[in-house]
């Protein structure tokens, strides 16, 4: 049995979930998360604790089990603690505003870039050259971290861009004659 799949999941308190046939609802303070139940993968609640185990003894149910945990245990801590990334905006002029649930930003185009946040999804700005995207879904912060970087990454020369906090840029010689 996959060894992430035997780990059960402690339910911090003011967290409540409900496993049905379909899906699997966890509603916390930050908010509720849905998601579908594997069939190979049989899910209980049993005082406080949520355990996985593979419904046959296939090797797609074993890592399914596995994957499943995982899964849940990022929804129990999403809606308990909540995720988060940090960009950083490098570069002369490149500046980020947070208006509500959209991001302005100001990137060396000959316009400014507007980003529409979804539903669930918190944008701030402590400076100019941060962004804090916060949310409680950690599938959903991380696509919106990833779409944000994509709209100008850094560059290999000059490492000029927006990356996230913890990257490291490993910059390029320049071509000599």
């Amino acid at each position: 049995m996959s060894r992430v799949g035997k780990m059960p999941i402690a339910v911090p308190k003011g967290v409540d979930v409900a496993i049905n046939a379909e899906q699997i609802s966890v509603k916390g303070s930050l908010g509720t998360l849905v998601r579908p139940v594997n069939r190979l993968v049989s899910v209980k609640n049993e005082d406080g604790k949520l355990s996985f185990a593979p419904a046959d003894e296939s090797a797609a149910a074993n890592a399914m089990s596995g994957t499943m945990r995982a899964l849940v245990a990022n929804m129990v801590n999403g809606v308990s603690k909540g995720f988060e990334r940090k960009l950083t905006l490098v570069g002369v002029g490149f500046r980020a505003q947070a208006q509500g649930a959209k991001l302005n930003l100001q990137v060396g185009f000959s316009h400014p870039v507007v980003k529409d946040m979804p539903a669930g999804i918190k944008v701030e700005c402590p400076t100019q050259t941060e962004i804090l995207i916060k949310g409680s879904d950690r599938q959903v912060v991380g696509q919106i971290a990833a779409e944000v970087r994509a709209i100008r990454p850094p560059e290999p020369y000059k490492g000029k861009g927006i990356r996230y906090a913890e990257e490291k840029v490993s910059l390029k010689e320049t071509k000599k004659k």
